[in-house]
C-alpha cells in the first residue's frame, strides 16, 4: 500500500498552480479559467466510466487517477479547499446513503 494521500496530491496540485503557465500543466489549466479544468474533468470522468464498462482495470485506475488530479485541479480553480469536501463527505456518511439522499431538497 502507499503511503501517498489525497492530501499529498491536493498539496503539489496548489503548489503547480502557483506556478508560470509555461512552467506547469496544473497552472496553465488554472489559466483557462474555470471551463478549461472543468472540461478536462468532464472528458476524464468519460473515460474512467467506459473503462469501469468494459472491465479494463488497469485503464480505470489510469483514468482515475486522471480524474482525482483533475478534480482537484477544478476545486483549486474555484478556491474551494478540499478540506471542505471531506467535511461535506464526513457529514455524508453520519448516516446511510439513502437517508442523505432523502434528506436532500428536491432541485
Amino acid at each position: 500500500m502507499t503511503a501517498f494521500t489525497l492530501a499529498d496530491l491536493d498539496r503539489i496540485v496548489r503548489e503547480r498552480a502557483a506556478a508560470s503557465p509555461e512552467e506547469s500543466y496544473t497552472a496553465k489549466l488554472v489559466a483557462g479559467g474555470p471551463a478549461r479544468p472543468a472540461k478536462k474533468l468532464g472528458e476524464e470522468a468519460v473515460e474512467a466510466a467506459i473503462a469501469a464498462v468494459q472491465g479494463d482495470r488497469d485503464g480505470l485506475t489510469a483514468e482515475a487517477a486522471d480524474v482525482l488530479y483533475h478534480l482537484l485541479v477544478v476545486l483549486q480553480a474555484a478556491e474551494v479547499p478540499l478540506e471542505a469536501v471531506m467535511a461535506e463527505l464526513e457529514r455524508r456518511t453520519a448516516q446511510s446513503g439513502i437517508a442523505e439522499k432523502a434528506s436532500r431538497r428536491p432541485a
